[in-house]
């Protein structure tokens, strides 16, 4: 039987039209030759008041060796696996290699590095992603200063030298999905039995927690109604944890949803120092600290790929880099960072003097990100239409600076802390409705 023409003209129109559509993208050097993208990523012009001058030699040392590893071996592959919503499982040696997890705890493999060495080498990984930045953070500044600080000494010789290498890997699960700013109030219950604890409930939000080999995890103690803190093996039985799809920022962290249904947790895998919610704030303290960092990473990288791009793109025959408004933006840009730096240094001096107060770590993280958005926002104005693009950095750090706005108490909360602390009267809650007269 002879195939008609007109079929066979179909057919191959149809092949045609699949081949066009399936071809791949142009690699965006190809596509943009005029500016290098964030895959090479730029060197760093934004520290203008030359914060090194403050710093020790061996923190200067810690910023040259984190800075060299996220340019060299993380620039190139972070915006394949951000579009992916995928953790880079490669990554994790190289950053263990750098011996920054365990921050400022002394011993058990641990760096045993100061408030400001471990703020540094978190704000130079933010400066080229801030996934791996949020990676450790949870990590090293959550979970393992959580065992170093409440833990007992069986525990940190258990869990931390593992941790520390990176070798394993730990989450910290307070949220809950009706308790975030009120995380006071959480659900998730531990009931005592014979020889351990029974586990209840649900956690939110939890970064890490789909590939964790240790959960730190704080649940109600159903005798007292005081807030315990607990480690939990990942293969521990009715233990459940499930990724959240669908975030717009932060895309390779892994958060999670957790489940616990009558999980059992042996006595020696209590946390013995966190017998309140006060107790989470020894933990906190430092971790605020560290996460107004991560905006100044953020911010510092995003300064550097628009000054980078801004002198190789050209229009009207000149680069953007001439134009005044462009100019203006760069250095109101820059004015921000040197700003938020000088906050982020100050904040780390009042820690190790044991100085600071929780409004100041509070006013630290609400600020400095408060800042880098205004930052971003002019970035992303400044790169055009690759200011919306991941392969220029711009968009993507415009993305992942939301979560951290929110995250470690939302801008409003840390406000509120502050607030109460200079005027000695908390907001947090609303007033109680009076009743209105009938008159």
């Amino acid at each position: 039987m002879k195939v008609p023409a007109t079929k066979i003209q179909e057919e191959m129109s149809k092949e045609a039209k699949s081949s066009y559509f399936d071809l791949p993208a142009l690699d965006v050097s190809v596509a943009f030759p005029q500016a290098t993208p964030a895959s090479v990523f730029p060197k760093c012009t934004s520290d203008y008041y030359q914060l090194d001058d403050l710093l020790t030699s061996e923190e200067k040392a810690i910023r040259l060796k984190v800075r060299e590893c996220m340019e060299k071996e993380i620039a190139p592959i972070m915006t394949k696996y951000w579009e992916k919503a995928e953790f880079p499982f490669e990554v994790i040696p190289k950053l263990g290699a750098l011996h920054i997890s365990g921050g400022t705890i002394k011993g058990y493999g641990c760096p045993g590095l100061s408030v400001t060495g471990s703020a540094i080498a978190l704000a130079e990984i933010a400066r080229v992603d801030a996934s791996c930045s949020t990676f450790i953070l949870v990590h090293s500044s959550l979970a393992m200063l959580t065992i170093g600080l409440l833990g007992s000494e069986m525990q940190r010789q258990k869990y931390l030298p593992s941790l520390a290498e990176l070798s394993s890997i730990s989450c910290w699960g307070l949220t809950e999905p009706d308790y975030g700013s009120d995380a006071s109030a959480l659900r998730t219950t531990a009931t005592k039995v014979e020889g351990g604890w029974i586990l209840e409930g649900q956690k939110r939000w939890i970064g890490n927690s789909t590939f964790a080999d240790v959960l730190v995890i704080f649940a109600r103690n159903t005798a007292t109604n005081q807030i315990n803190g607990f480690i939990v093996q990942k293969d521990a039985p009715g233990l459940q944890s499930t990724k959240i799809e669908n975030k717009i920022g932060l895309r390779m962290v892994q958060n999670g949803d957790i489940l616990f249904k009558k999980v059992f947790v042996p006595d020696e895998d209590r946390l013995p120092g966190v017998n309140s919610f006060k107790d989470t704030s020894k933990v906190l303290a430092v971790s605020r600290v560290m996460v107004a960092w991560m905006p100044i990473g953020i911010a510092m990288g995003v300064y550097d790929m628009c000054h980078r791009y801004l002198k190789e793109r050209k229009q009207f025959g000149a680069p953007l880099a001439a134009f005044q408004l462009n100019q203006q933006k760069l250095v109101q840009m820059l004015g921000n960072i040197q700003a938020m730096l000088l906050v982020g240094w100050r904040l780390c001096k009042l820690y190790e003097s044991g100085k600071m107060t929780p409004g100041q770590a509070s006013l630290g993280k609400s600020w400095n990100t408060l800042r880098a958005r205004e930052t971003v926002s002019l970035g992303r104005e400044l790169l055009g239409g690759n200011g919306i693009l991941a392969d220029f950095l711009v968009a993507k750090a415009f993305c992942d600076l939301e979560p951290i706005y929110t995250f470690e108490g939302t801008y409003d909360i840390n406000t509120l802390v502050t607030g109460r602390e200079i005027t000695g009267l908390p907001s947090f809650k609303p007033a109680p409705l009076r009743p209105q007269s009938r008159l």
